[in-house]
């Protein structure tokens, strides 16, 4: 058998020990406290008595055990505080069940001539702002103009009618909004509100996300919840 020398006492003294009583205990193969323990007894029991075992190194080793043990159980620990997590925000998802949100989105759903609401941001106060609605395919439905507008966030409305007021088909639909900041005319956020039809909660680290018209929607692009839908 091959013998190496690993410059710490206590591991060379486990060359000659009998350690054929200690049992691993768990079935992934890893060493408890208990097998530690186990195994420094049989290596004092086997040590050379012309060099008896070093308080320094002992210590050491004990210390290592003992913070490589601490750190298995804090990764526990925190497995199951993101398990509560996970659990909580599924509670907090599901409460939004039939209600609207709103949702960094300019796209949108129309049924039954159904009005769409939500929010434009300016980053610096903008002229001759408008909204444009678009069809799936790119054409345009509508223009809304809204004048000028300071720094900040407002609010616009769609009946969803088209330019001559008549109802628009179902389907979806683009909304994007434009305005001019100093010399240039520039593409401005949009946010829409959506109604939450289910929850889903994701696996393998997915995330939770909540089911629209729209389709799936992350719980934490989630800007603001809204009335309930009647």
């Amino acid at each position: 058998m091959t013998t190496v020398n690993t410059g710490n006492n206590y591991l060379n003294g486990l060359r000659g020990a009998d350690t054929s009583g200690v049992q691993v205990t768990d079935g992934q193969q890893n060493l408890t406290q208990e097998d530690f323990f186990a195994l420094l007894t049989e290596q004092l029991a086997y040590q050379d008595p012309t060099k008896p075992a070093d308080n320094d190194q002992m210590i050491a080793q004990m210390t290592n055990f003992t913070m490589a043990e601490g750190i298995s159980n804090m990764s526990k620990e925190f497995a199951t505080f993101s398990q509560s997590m996970t659990s909580g925000q599924t509670l907090q998802a599901s409460s939004l069940i039939g209600r609207n949100i709103l949702i960094p989105s300019g796209n949108v759903s129309v049924s039954d001539g159904s009005t769409t609401t939500g929010v434009i941001a300016a980053p610096q106060s903008a002229q001759n702002v408008a909204v444009r609605i678009e069809d799936s395919s790119g054409q345009l439905i509508r223009t809304i103009q809204m004048g000028n507008k300071e720094a900040g966030t407002f609010n616009f409305e769609w009946d969803g009618k088209d330019a001559n007021g008549d109802p628009v088909a179902d389907g979806n639909y683009v909304i994007k909004a434009q305005g001019r900041i100093g010399n240039n005319n520039t593409a401005l956020t949009v946010a829409t509100h959506t109604r939450v039809n289910s929850v889903n909660v994701g696996a393998s680290g997915q995330g939770i996300t909540v089911n629209t018209s729209l389709g799936p929607v992350a719980f934490s692009d989630v800007i603001e919840v809204s009335e309930v839908s009647g």
